[in-house]
Order: C-alpha cells, then sequence, then structure tokens
C-alpha cells in the first residue's frame, strides 16, 4: 500500500480536472497564472497518465507484492499488512517504482493545475461530457478509500483509470483554442 496508495493519489491529481469546469464559473482575478504554454502541459500530463498506467500495469506483473497473490491481496485496505518477504530483484523493482511514483505525483499534479488554469483561461474548450468523464473516474478512485478495496482491486482500478485518464486527456488536447 505504501506504494499504490501515492499512486492512486496521482491518479486523482489528474481526475482533479473535472471539478474546474464547474469552480471556474467563480473567476478569481489573484489566482496564479502558469507560465508554459497549455499545449506543454497537455503533452507532460498526458505522459504522466501513459507513466502511471505503466506503473500499474509493473505492478500487476509481481502479484506477489501488490497484485494479490499471498496475504495481503485479501486484506482491507490499509497500512501493515503482512506480505511475504521478497527477493532483492523485487525489492530494487519496489524502490524504481517508489521512485517513479514519487515522481508522477508532482508531476501529474503540476501539469493538471496547469491544464486547469488553461481551461480557466479559455485556452482549452472542451465539452462538458469530457469533464463528466473526469469525474467518473474521481468516483472511481474515491470507492477505493471508502470501501477500502483490496490490493487486488486497488490495482486493477488503477489500470482501468489510467487508462481512461489518458483518453480524456488525450481528448482534452483535440480542444485547444486557436
Amino acid at each position: 500500500m505504501a506504494v499504490v496508495l501515492p499512486a492512486i493519489a496521482a491518479l486523482a491529481a489528474v481526475a482533479s480536472i473535472a471539478t474546474i469546469h464547474w469552480s471556474a464559473q467563480d473567476e478569481i482575478e489573484d489566482r496564479a497564472k502558469p507560465k508554459r504554454r497549455v499545449g506543454a502541459a497537455l503533452r507532460d500530463l498526458e505522459t504522466c497518465c501513459i507513466g502511471l498506467s505503466e506503473v500499474f500495469k509493473r505492478f500487476q506483473k509481481i502479484p506477489r507484492v501488490f497484485a494479490g497473490d499471498g496475504p495481503s491481496s485479501t486484506a482491507a485496505l490499509k497500512f501493515g499488512t503482512h506480505t511475504p518477504r521478497i527477493n532483492a530483484d523485487d525489492a530494487r523493482l519496489y524502490q524504481k517504482l517508489v521512485d517513479d511514483v514519487a515522481s508522477m505525483l508532482v508531476l501529474a499534479n503540476q501539469n493538471a493545475f496547469d491544464v486547469m488554469s488553461a481551461i480557466e483561461d479559455g485556452e482549452v474548450v472542451a465539452p462538458e461530457d469530457l469533464f463528466y468523464g473526469f469525474a467518473d473516474c474521481q468516483e472511481a478512485l474515491n470507492k477505493v478509500i471508502v470501501d477500502r478495496a483490496t490490493l487486488r482491486a486497488s490495482v486493477e482500478i488503477g489500470v482501468e483509470t489510467s487508462q481512461k485518464l489518458t483518453e480524456y486527456v488525450r481528448e482534452l488536447k483535440k480542444h485547444l483554442a486557436v
């Protein structure tokens, strides 16, 4: 859980784009403005989504550790779940995943903020249905926490959600205002 929960949090940062559709109606004059172009932010956000999708797929490749084999697979979402000892290769992969997730969390947060600012500024004009797609992803991630999903279910939802978010970000790229 120490690496799966932060990966879910990174997905949640991307899914939070859903809220800008409604909150942007209350314009704030002195809000922070991003300094980079929206095209770059969208490209970087797409890269984050693809990276997170790969992270969740790597979780599935080591089911003994992340995706549901062993005693931790059926335990409800919590820290301190006992797991089997892992070999040195799995330990190195775990550390690599921790590093990847940590960087993705920071990047997803910043890129999502920049994209939300661009939406608020009218640089991206997307249909309302697209925001509902992001909101559906938010709900799926919230359900992981509220229902205290098992490790296996958390990873499976992470895989599905990361793939959907990648598609939604790609769709956002098509709605750049010219």
